[in-house]
């Protein structure tokens, strides 16, 4: 498809800016305008971002035994959105100053499943809801050993109350069939590792 308007970050004219909630969450306000396709600019739009900044997830994978690790846990977004809201999802968290997301999944593999992460794959780089969030999302597969995987874990301090779940990849894609798995970052990472688990054994065994 041939798109003669090629716009970039560049052509986008920020009027103000301005936080407007900034607890353990941040909120800011954008007035902006933008090219249009047909020529001419838009009017100013007013828009809220929510401002989550760079996040790190991993699916650990244990190719040897063919068992993927996720975590449950409950979430409010889900309960304020009147569904099921104990999710299983892929290990991830957000960056900490200086630190890469590579060094991120890696921690918080350990912090929140009780697993060791000793290779990684990238999967994607992407946005999660870009109409309304700056969060990038960088995705990954890490190798991992689950023979001593499980059991309860994450940081008290942070409220976090999760279970860790091992199972082999062929019930992971039953579940995620059936519509079981919710979670964004959970299910792009599943269907990546079915297109792709043949070629981790090759590298990783």
């Amino acid at each position: 498809m041939r798109n003669k308007n090629k716009f970039s970050r560049a052509d986008v004219q920020l009027v103000e800016k301005k936080r407007v909630y900034d607890g353990y969450f941040k909120l800011d306000s954008y007035i902006l305008n933008h090219p249009l396709y047909l020529g001419g600019r838009s009017e100013n739009l007013t828009r809220l971002i929510f401002d989550r900044g760079r996040v790190g997830a991993v699916l650990p994978y244990d190719p040897y035994r063919d068992e993927v690790v996720m975590i449950e846990q409950f979430r409010p977004g889900p309960y304020a959105a009147g569904i099921d809201c104990w999710l299983l999802e892929s290990v991830a968290g957000v960056l900490e100053e200086g630190e890469t997301a590579e060094e991120l999944v890696k921690r918080e593999a350990i912090e929140e499943a009780g697993c060791s992460i000793t290779l990684l794959e990238p999967m994607y780089c992407f946005l999660p809801s870009a109409g309304v969030s700056s969060e990038v999302v960088d995705l990954f597969c890490g190798k991992t050993d689950t023979t001593a995987v499980g059991g309860i874990h994450g940081l008290a301090e942070e409220g976090e109350d999760i279970r860790v779940q091992v199972m082999p990849r062929k019930q992971a894609r039953q579940l995620l069939d059936r519509g079981k798995i919710v979670n964004g970052k959970t299910i792009i990472a599943l269907q990546w590792l079915e297109l792709n688990y043949l070629r981790l054994h090759s590298i990783w065994i």
